[in-house]
């Protein structure tokens, strides 16, 4: 069955670099926590479709339930210590329901956009703009026009400008969220350097010298 759909793709920022740096335990507690952000933040009629690794496929027959609740999940994320920005992509269009996947150029541009998206931050097209109900929620800025593969046009990829809490700040080795009141990881010199572990800060110290 072919139908529209609004679809979010986002995965963990930094999440291959946190794996490297605490292992395979401390990287599978990430994706629990990750997913009961992710479970937490649905609204409406938005629901998981797919999980893969640390990306996530999201959908909603709504394009405004699925943009509160990407907003909703971006900043709950951001909230977590001891966690990982995401990054993410909305995109709009028909796909193919079959045995439960979804095929279609929508979900491989959607994929391919999510690539846009720095740390922190959630990109769309302005297909999925032109199908939200209230266009004025937000505001878009654009990143500019890109050529992706197999897509025959030139696509306009849109940022959306979100307020994000900045009570954390991010460790430079793996990538996590860390605490600056009462944190004891910091740099020995450089100010504004904070380290989720001692482990984490002596690698930092350690490449230093490397370089």
């Amino acid at each position: 069955m072919e139908q529209d759909i609004a679809i979010l793709i986002a995965d963990l920022s930094g999440y291959t670099a946190l794996t490297e740096a605490h292992g395979p335990s401390t990287a599978a507690d990430i994706i629990d926590k990750y997913m009961e952000v992710v479970s937490t933040s649905l609204v409406g009629g938005s629901r998981l479709h797919q999980r893969a690794g640390d990306e996530v496929l999201l959908v909603s027959d709504s394009a405004d339930a699925l943009l509160a609740t990407a907003i909703l999940l971006l900043q709950t994320a951001h909230q977590q210590a001891d966690f990982l920005q995401l990054h993410g992509a909305l995109h709009y269009g028909r796909v193919l329901y079959r045995n439960s996947d979804l095929y279609g150029n929508t979900v491989n541009l959607t994929s391919r956009m999510a690539s846009k998206a720095a740390s922190g931050s959630l990109v769309c097209s302005n297909d999925f703009i032109q199908a939200l109900n209230n266009k004025g929620v937000l505001q878009f800025q654009s990143k500019g026009t890109f050529n992706f593969k197999n897509v025959s046009e030139e696509k306009e990829v849109m940022e959306l400008v979100i307020d994000r809490p900045h009570a954390f700040h991010t460790d430079p080795v793996c990538r996590m969220l860390v605490r600056a009141e009462a944190n004891q990881y910091t740099h020995p010199h450089k100010e504004g350097l904070y380290f989720c572990s001692q482990h984490c800060l002596n690698v930092y110290l350690r490449n230093e010298d490397i370089g």
